[in-house]
């Protein structure tokens, strides 16, 4: 697909600067771009790069004054990071659009249902009273389970797992290999020092505009639901444990896992490899720093960090104070030479 400067610039409500008339039909970093490319310049750090780059249109912000003048055509913008990814995601609908049908061989059970203009991939399976929506697109290899619920224009990647009872919402997005209801962990302990699994017989609800990683795990509730609102963006690798609620616009970075019955607000900020506790709560806004333990509920707007996680401004203070104690060790031994010396020549 091949579009001028004229086009891209009323898809991201953008000015032109040069020619209108210049096409592209691919995307490319500014410092590797060539004819025919588009890219983009968000970050200072790259600006010496628009000078020489081959692409022939560059987005970038309308408040930044070039010290020369560029070949490329270019778009300014507010936020030219924000109007690239919305132009990405234009161009992403626009090839999903492109996949439509039923492939062979796929499994639709009788009493499933599905929208218009929706792509079901080979080897694809969708059980007994399942539900899909309008320009949902199901890669190949998924399994859709009995009576699943999935909402228009959502997007189940290849090997996705999505077990019986699940809502999802509209325009999510779940990536390979994820599964979504799973059983939670829930195992009862008996007097011989054995366990009894406890059944889970809730479900998963996902809002939305929800966006999941690949190779995430999201188990069903004990009873009622594991919750995750809308706008919630989870990475890859990340395990969502049963009755947690993720609250909405939060994001979870890669290798994290949040415990059975946690409550996360809106808005929250996890970093990658957190470990979060069960039957805690975290406020509207908390961050917690990569590989942090969070131990206890944190407060709305709160940062914190380390294992066991705790204010984040003290534990760098903690931190400096660190890196310091050979420097401080030296200087307490140099004042318990003076002490001696002082108090032997008053003797």
């Amino acid at each position: 697909m091949t579009f001028n400067a004229a086009q891209i610039a009323a898809i991201i409500n953008g000015t032109v600067e040069g020619d209108g008339n210049a096409a592209v039909s691919s995307f490319g970093k500014i410092e590797e771009a060539t004819q025919g490319q588009l890219s983009f310049l968000a970050n200072p750090k790259y600006e010496e790069y628009i000078y020489d780059t081959k692409a022939s249109i560059i987005i970038i912000n309308e408040a930044l004054v070039l010290k020369q003048t560029v070949t490329p055509t270019l778009i300014r913008v507010t936020d030219a990071y924000t109007a690239f990814a919305a132009l990405l995601t234009k161009y992403q609908e626009m090839v999903q659009q492109q996949l439509k049908g039923i492939e062979d061989p796929s499994f639709i059970a009788k009493t499933a249902t599905y929208g218009e203009n929706v792509y079901i991939g080979a080897f694809a399976y969708i059980g007994e009273n399942a539900k899909i929506g309008n320009n949902v697109k199901i890669y190949p290899g998924s399994f859709i389970g009995n009576n699943v619920t999935i909402g228009d224009n959502s997007v189940i990647h290849p090997g996705v797992k999505i077990y019986h009872e699940t809502i999802i919402g509209k325009h999510v997005s779940i990536h390979a290999g994820t599964v979504i209801g799973s059983d939670g962990f829930g195992f009862a302990p008996q007097a011989d020092g054995s366990f009894k699994k406890v059944p889970q017989l809730g479900n998963v609800v996902i809002q939305d505009y929800v966006e999941v990683g690949a190779n995430a795990t999201i188990d069903r509730a004990t009873i009622g639901s594991t919750l995750i609102k809308s706008g919630a963006k989870l990475d890859n690798l990340i395990q969502i444990a049963h009755n947690v609620e993720v609250g909405h616009s939060t994001v979870i970075a890669a290798q994290a896992g949040v415990s059975g019955s946690t409550k996360l607000g809106n808005g929250v900020m996890i970093g990658g490899q957190a470990g979060i506790v069960g039957h805690i709560h975290l406020g509207d806004g908390a961050k917690v720093n990569a590989q942090s333990g969070v131990s206890k509920s944190v407060e709305a707007g709160k940062a914190v960090t380390g294992s066991p996680a705790y204010d984040y401004t003290s534990a760098l203070r903690s931190q400096a104070v660190n890196r310091r104690l050979p420097e401080l060790e030296k200087k307490i031994k140099e004042l318990e030479n003076l002490l001696k010396q002082a108090l032997a020549e008053k003797v």
